[in-house]
């Protein structure tokens, strides 16, 4: 039930999103006196509208986004003789209305991130992105036993000992060396530790009390899930990280701002990053679909994120449930803005290549060439639409058939 409410509760918010993007257009629309015409949430059959002023607002039956209509948004739509037509207005008041749905989406992930920052905490800033549990000092939480087949669970009957029990380690130990290597974080002590040979005695030097000791261990032989996702038999001690550096922190509002500023420059840059890997990311997605294990860095769409949604509330996340909000907005709002129709970036750099146009030729003194028919970009957008359309089919299937899940 948890799941459901989850799901239902991050479709919403992907629909309030998208909604309050269009209101953006539709009200600097409006404040720079453009005519709009209609704002609706939804697609398809109209379930209700009402009509203020020359707007029509409402609700359409597919709750899957939203549109506003402002007058004239090219010279070559129908309405474009209108005198308020959104193509007659400066260019710089054309650029703040097509920017302004990107505009909210920042805006709603930079208070939800102010917000997560005061409520749930953000990743340790002194601990490296993605890297807050394998960078942690590799201090060792001794456990009873080791459990040598996937899943991973509590100890049960009939598990062996822990080796590290055997050796002596003990809770707060910290790993200095493996067979006279060196080790400082625990994503090193895993890496040293994983390809010994089980059942062979292994030498590890730990500081204890401030005092390096060195103890003889027999590792044991267990079953693993590797970072690709693929399993494998590796050795095992029996030991658990005991984190000393705090995976996240907690702010006061005061501190809030600038955490939460800096963090969000840190999802900027994985947004961009993870744009610029999409097309290698692809083929993993028709693997996934035809059965393989699903590479957790393919991209997702509203499905799976709804889906991630749902498993992080039924597990109790609700930080995680707020940082793919985050996420998402991010995404969506830089994408948005990319300079191809149909989204609004094509737009504004329709505008700004038509500015700069008539200020050559006019320093060259010809004629101004006027604006760009849109009819001819044609075979463009619609080649972007069946590009995005057919990615959208495919990581809709992927999420489908084999999702992304918390694990």
């Amino acid at each position: 039930m948890a799941y459901i409410i989850g799901l239902i509760l991050f479709a919403l918010a992907i629909l309030i999103s998208v909604s309050l993007h269009e209101a953006g257009h539709m009200s600097t629309a409006k404040a720079f006196g453009m005519k709009v015409t209609r704002y609706f949430v939804g697609f398809g059959p109209t379930l209700w509208s009402f009509k203020r002023g020359e707007t029509e607002y409402g609700v359409k039956g597919i709750p899957l986004g939203g549109f506003v209509k402002i007058t004239g948004m090219t010279p070559q739509d129908e309405d474009a003789d209108d005198e308020r037509a959104m193509w007659r207005y400066p260019v710089w008041k054309r650029t703040i209305v097509m920017s302004a749905g990107s505009a909210v989406h920042f805006i709603l992930a930079a208070v939800a991130l102010f917000l997560v920052a005061i409520s749930f905490g953000l990743p340790n800033p002194a601990l490296p992105r993605g890297q807050e549990f394998t960078a942690q000092p590799a201090v060792l939480d001794v456990q009873p036993c080791v459990v040598p087949t996937l899943p991973l669970r509590d100890c049960a009957a009939g598990d062996p000992q822990s080796p590290a029990i055997a050796a002596g380690l003990r809770n707060g130990d910290r790993l200095t060396a493996v067979n006279g290597a060196a080790v400082s974080t625990w994503g090193e002590a895993i890496d040293k530790i994983r390809p010994l040979e089980a059942g062979k005695p292994t030498t590890l030097t730990v500081l204890r009390d401030g005092v390096q000791q060195q103890v003889t261990i027999t590792p044991a032989a267990v079953e693993r899930q590797l970072t690709d996702g693929s399993t494998k038999k590796v050795s095992a001690i029996g030991v658990g990280l005991n984190p000393q550096i705090p995976f996240m922190v907690k702010y006061s509002a005061g501190e809030a701002f600038g955490a939460s500023a800096d963090y969000a420059g840190v999802l900027a840059r994985g947004t961009f990053e993870a744009m610029k890997q999409f097309p290698q990311r692809i083929p993993n997605l028709f693997s996934a679909i035809a059965g393989e294990e699903r590479d957790p860095n393919t991209p997702i769409s509203v499905v799976g994120a709804s889906r991630l949604g749902g498993e992080a509330v039924e597990n109790g996340l609700w930080n995680m449930f707020w940082m793919l909000f985050i996420t998402l907005n991010l995404f969506v709002g830089v994408f948005n803005l990319l300079p191809l129709l149909p989204l609004d970036g094509g737009h504004i750099a329709i505008a700004w290549f038509e500015r700069i146009r008539s200020w050559v030729y006019a320093r060259l003194r010809k004629p101004d060439p006027g604006r760009v028919d849109y009819f001819k970009l044609m075979p463009l957008t619609y080649t972007v639409i069946l590009v995005f359309g057919a990615f959208t089919l495919l990581t809709v299937t992927a999420d489908i058939v084999n999702p992304i899940t918390i694990k």
